[in-house]
């Protein structure tokens, strides 16, 4: 059974940092797509960074809505992928999912690409 556990989450303010941390258990890991993604009540799940595979290795993809704060980092040793976000906002505010397939190849750019899904954490960033 596929099971991804995220962590980091919580309470912050602009312009500060946090680093969310998946970690997965249940499948080998390195043959999986990874990513994570976000939701509010608003709006549907956003991918914002994923890694996928090219025949020249792994990869990053940051979505251009976060690129220059976000990155996406991924450890198969660990198994584990981290979402490290810097200078926060308002916006930001948000439930943060882990996310992950059993297609390895270019990083899939929807919700539906993705057969697991870890419970998600929340993300909370005050003015």
């Amino acid at each position: 059974q596929v099971r991804l556990t995220e962590s980091g989450g919580g309470s912050v303010q602009t312009g500060d940092s946090l680093r969310l941390s998946c970690v997965a258990s249940g499948y080998n890991f390195r043959y999986y797509g990874v990513a994570w993604f976000r939701q509010t009540s608003r709006e549907g799940r956003q991918l914002l960074a994923g890694v996928g595979w090219r025949s020249s290795g792994d990869y990053e993809y940051v979505d251009n809505s976060v690129k220059g704060r976000f990155t996406i980092s991924r450890d198969n040793a660990k198994r584990s992928v981290d979402l490290q976000m810097n200078s926060l906002e308002p916006a930001d505010t948000a439930v943060y999912f882990c996310a992950a397939r059993s297609t390895r190849g270019e990083v899939g750019l929807y919700a539906e690409n993705y057969q697991y899904w870890g419970r998600g954490t929340q993300v909370t960033v005050s003015p």
